[in-house]
């Protein structure tokens, strides 16, 4: 089964960026979507991007304009660019795909 790994999460000033890394390894990354969710402080989760195999796009509402999603197949990661991030985006970033789930990483924004 594959495994995914989350980095590049942290403490930011509001109005900054996060850049985030979902690392796959096993078979078939590069033929699978890759979703990123956040879960917030209320415990609710909510996909914020997806990207197709490829490289088509969807992004939450709420990130639109903000947030980029990509990905290297080369190196089975996925990123996430974050910008303009404000106190009201801490939440406990994860990405999925490949049926499984990785452990995440904390993005806290700071006013």
């Amino acid at each position: 089964q594959a495994q995914l790994v989350e980095s590049g999460g942290g403490l930011v000033q509001a109005g900054g960026s996060l850049r985030l890394s979902c690392v796959a390894s096993g078979s078939g990354f590069s033929t699978t979507g890759i979703t990123w969710y956040r879960r917030d402080p209320g415990n609710r989760r909510e996909p914020v991007a997806f990207i197709s195999y490829t490289g088509r796009t969807n992004y939450a509402d709420s990130v639109k304009g903000r947030f980029t999603i990509s990905r290297d197949n080369a190196k089975n990661t996925v990123f996430l660019q974050m910008d303009s991030l404000n106190p009201r985006h801490p939440a406990f970033y994860f990405c999925g795909g490949l049926g499984s789930w990785g452990r995440g990483t904390q993005v806290t924004v700071s006013s």
